[in-house]
């Protein structure tokens, strides 16, 4: 894996910044995280979105570098006063920041070629947890970095979407695609949650590499009241389950219909 140590057991994003909690922008990093992992054959099994706080930012950060989840952080590692994550980072691993040796060469590489001053402040970019390794930037070749594996990239779509898919590429490519996966449900029609709760639990512990889901709906203007009910996991599994829910769902009196993609 890239030369990292320990196995991973799911994938994870913290979307970092004031501005998306006080909404004065709107994320974008939730979807694409989740449509770049899609198109390798993984999913994202969980999401935080935090603002500028760095006790706050620590403490979770704390916490998920003592597990096995591979995660995504956007935002938050500039040198302004309100950007923390840095130095968030460090303190969660015990270690100090430290100009890395391989960011100080992209950063002075990328204002050489603009006849920029490289000042003390740019050179604060390239300071990162003792430990870390670079994240290549394609935009304007200031790094992110990479701490165990946990992936820390800038907040701009642009820098960090680049970034996230050199990660996977480089790291995990041996995960990709691994586990085949599929998704089948149906549309219960007039259903409520009560009336196919125990199926529903029937089914969960009887097919434990699939999982269930429920997605009630309370009718709309074109669509009468409905659940969506269905299981998505091992592939064996997802259809013995579902000719199971199919012919319980009949049994119970509910007309359902196949739900297309």
């Amino acid at each position: 894996m890239g030369g990292l140590k320990g196995e991973m057991t799911g994938w994870g994003a913290l979307i970092i910044g004031d501005e998306i909690t006080r909404g004065k922008r709107q994320d974008k990093h939730f979807a694409r995280v989740v449509d770049v992992l899609a198109a390798r054959g993984l999913h994202l099994d969980w999401a935080l979105t935090l603002g500028d706080d760095r006790a706050r930012l620590t403490d979770t950060l704390r916490r998920t570098l003592a597990g096995n989840d591979v995660v995504f952080s956007f935002g938050g590692i500039g040198v302004t006063p309100d950007d923390h994550t840095r130095q968030a980072a460090a303190a969660a691993a015990n270690v100090a920041l430290q100009l890395h040796p391989d960011a100080e060469a992209e950063i002075r590489a990328r204002f050489a070629a603009t006849g920029a001053e490289v000042t003390p402040q740019r050179l604060q970019l390239g300071e990162f947890p003792v430990g870390s390794r670079i994240v290549p930037n394609p935009f304007n070749r200031i790094p992110g970095f990479s701490l165990g594996h946990h992936h820390f990239f800038p907040g701009f779509p642009q820098m960090a979407w680049p970034m996230l898919e050199w990660v996977l590429d480089n790291y995990y490519r041996e995960y990709f695609h691994a586990q085949a996966e599929d998704e089948q449900a149906i549309i219960v029609w007039e259903g409520q949650e009560g009336a196919l709760l125990e199926l529903m639990r029937h089914i969960e512990t009887g097919y434990p590499q699939a999982r269930l889901f429920s997605l009630p709906s309370f009718g709309s203007d074109d669509m009468r009241r409905h659940i969506e009910l269905g299981m998505r996991g091992e592939p064996g599994q997802v259809a013995a389950a579902m000719a199971e829910i199919k012919d319980e769902v009949t049994r119970l009196g509910f007309a359902w219909e196949t739900k297309s993609e």
